[in-house]
């Protein structure tokens, strides 16, 4: 297909290569040209000035930007993707964003005769630059049953997961679990180290029962090593986070371990720890 993707970032750069390395037509924009202009020149496909450029003439459209505002800023407006899409494209959005803008967008792009997915994804840079990618859709079925093909360039596992705003809901679940997951093995491992115990060990152990995780799996060692340049960054999961809490308000569901959480990245922060990954929470036990 002819697909454009917006947003090459940590996530969006490799996924759009994943597209092209599938034989689809790929445009890429992001707001730094030049971060565009060397996807081009490392993967071919073409670089367009802006949205709507990109927009133009393609079958999908793909996002995956910072927030909200940046969603809203590449979509609408004379120069956003919705302007240049033609009749019938479908956007397929990969930001984690708020479960409100993606029904806002959807509502949007139904009145230009557009579709439009919420889709944002779990597996971190690792799954993105391995093609792996889980993600969670919301949306239209005849939208999603259009893209899941194509979404399936980066992804290992796709379900839509009902209406306009499904996929970021689970997207907030997703981030619940692992904000307490995170915790509990920061404490752990924490806890082993005082005590006096050979943690590899202890995990060795311990993950072949019920405290098994991903987490665990991946994350022990280098958390046990004060190890944390690398991975999904703690700014961008207080961002995460926020949404999931402010959702909460909304709902009226119960979340305090997450606020709780929320408040011990702030004091990872607070470390200098904004661009470290989310198993940075044992520094604060640590330190």
């Amino acid at each position: 297909m002819k697909v454009a993707f917006l947003g090459l970032g940590v996530m969006g750069y490799p996924m759009a290569r994943h597209l092209k390395d599938k034989g689809h037509e790929v445009t890429v924009y992001n707001r730094t040209a030049a971060k565009a202009e060397k996807w081009v020149a490392e993967n071919g496909g073409r670089a367009a000035a802006t949205p709507r450029a990109a927009a133009e003439g393609q079958d999908i459209v793909f996002s995956c930007v910072g927030n909200d505002d940046d969603l809203r800023a590449v979509t609408i407006g004379p120069d956003g993707a919705f302007a240049g899409m033609k009749p019938g494209a479908i956007f397929v959005d990969h930001t984690t964003a708020s479960a409100e803008v993606a029904r806002e967008l959807h509502a949007k792009a139904k009145e230009m005769g557009l579709g439009f997915v919420d889709a944002p994804v779990s597996g971190g840079q690792a799954g993105a630059e391995n093609g792996v990618l889980t993600v969670m859709c919301g949306g239209d079925a005849a939208d999603y049953a259009k893209a899941e093909p194509v979404i399936a360039s980066f992804a290992r596992a796709c379900r839509l997961l009902g209406p306009s705003g499904a996929g970021q809901l689970t997207k907030m679940v997703n981030q619940i679990c692992i904000a307490g997951l995170v915790q509990a093995l920061s404490e752990g491992v924490h806890f082993a180290k005082k005590a006096g115990l050979d943690v590899e060990a202890v995990i060795s152990v311990i993950s072949k029962g019920a405290a098994q995780s991903w987490q665990m799996e991946n994350r022990w060692k280098t958390m046990n090593e004060d190890k944390f340049d690398f991975g999904f960054a703690v700014d961008w999961m207080r961002k995460d986070l926020g949404i999931c809490l402010a959702e909460a308000r909304h709902n009226g569901a119960h979340l305090p371990v997450t606020a709780l959480v929320d408040q011990f990245y702030s004091e990872v922060q607070r470390l200098g720890g904004n661009r470290w990954d989310t198993s940075s929470l044992i520094a604060r036990l640590d330190r």
